[in-house]
């Protein structure tokens, strides 16, 4: 179902440009997850995080690895 809602979520971000706006100055996964909160939808930053490497509506998740994080710590 988490999938489900993060492809519901990307339809709905490719349909609004204030909102592809929103999700490409976020800053981590959570936030993106916040915004799909306050829009209904049922996803975490961890859903965001495995949904990586995947496209849904024109919208391609691409995890960024920031210096001082551990490699695989979301998996």
């Amino acid at each position: 179902m988490a999938f489900e809602q993060v492809q519901q979520f990307f339809a709905r971000v490719h349909a609004e440009p204030a909102l592809r706006q929103a999700l490409e100055d976020a800053m981590t996964a959570d936030d993106v997850a916040r915004l799909a909160q306050e829009l209904g939808f049922e996803v975490s930053g961890s859903d965001l995080l495995r949904f990586s490497g995947r496209t849904a509506s024109g919208v391609t998740v691409t995890r960024i690895d920031h210096p001082g994080e551990y490699p695989g710590r979301y998996v």
